[in-house]
């Protein structure tokens, strides 16, 4: 009797951690999405171009690459290309970009560049004139998970694109379920805790999310996941039970580009040319 119990019991464990990590599977992009190799915030490094810039974006079209880039929601609704929003690392300024409109942001420069910090609708029209396709990151930086995933799709909506969306924020992700279900979405992750990210989150928020428990409210389409994080119970069980496509960021040599590629999943990379 108690042995059944048992068994009952873990049958209802494995159910809710089903139902917690679900995913959806078989959209019908990932056809052309499996297609391509994507440059981290485009193709830049030293001497070439900054990260996020045009110039990056060119760089990577140039060569073939589809391109990762991050969206930031700035205070008159319109859209900065970049990754952190302090401007302090790639500009030297201690400005939050949120607090910045479209005509502000022209007055900052790239790593001591010429090159401006792009707005999305800046960006858009080179992979719309290219065929090749982004990743596109939001970056919900003050509870705006819901008012960048509709400015940023409202904006995608005007070209002729091929892309999917991905965040660290489910929100944003349960957002484009809600309201958009056939756009591809996928959530990122990595081991929140090794890596002392998450900012002031309570530490069993970030176990869940590195353990992929947020699915239920997204359920993604591909997940995002730090490569050297990427040996993890919960992504394994998603990959094998839902046979959700695996992205993996970022890779820096080709030995993690072979290995990756080698377990079917696509690659996010960054300070090497995959071609050589």
């Amino acid at each position: 009797m108690i042995f059944l119990l048992i068994i009952i019991i873990l049958l209802i464990l494995a159910e809710i951690f089903a139902l917690l990590t679900v995913c959806r599977r078989g959209h019908s992009l990932w056809k052309l999405l499996r297609q391509y190799r994507y440059a981290h915030r485009g193709y830049h490094g030293k001497d070439l171009a900054p990260e996020n810039s045009l110039l990056a974006f060119k760089e990577a079209i140039r060569r073939g690459f589809g391109c990762e880039l991050d969206v930031h929601l700035m205070k008159d609704g319109r859209l900065a290309v970049i990754h952190d929003a302090s401007l302090l690392r790639t500009t030297g300024a201690e400005v939050q970009v949120e607090d910045l409109t479209a005509e502000e942001l022209k007055s900052y420069r790239l790593e001591g560049t010429e090159e401006r910090i792009p707005l999305l609708e800046e960006v858009l029209p080179l992979f719309e004139e290219s065929g090749l396709p982004l990743v596109v990151e939001l970056k919900a930086e003050r509870g705006d998970h819901d008012t960048l995933a509709a400015a940023t799709c409202a904006l995608l909506d005007q070209y002729k694109v091929r892309y999917c969306i991905e965040s660290f924020d489910p929100r944003c992700l349960r957002w484009l379920k809600k309201n958009r279900p056939e756009i591809v979405r996928g959530q990122l992750s990595e081991n929140f805790l090794r890596h002392g990210d998450g900012g002031n989150m309570p530490k069993a928020l970030l176990w869940a999310l590195g353990n992929l428990l947020t699915n239920c409210l997204a359920k993604p389409d591909f997940i995002a996941y730090r490569f050297s994080d990427r040996d993890n119970f919960c992504l394994r069980w998603c990959r094998r039970l839902y046979k959700v496509q695996e992205i993996n960021w970022t890779i820096t040599t080709k030995e993690e580009m072979r290995e990756a590629e080698s377990a079917g999943n696509l690659v996010i990379f960054q300070d090497f040319d995959p071609r050589l």
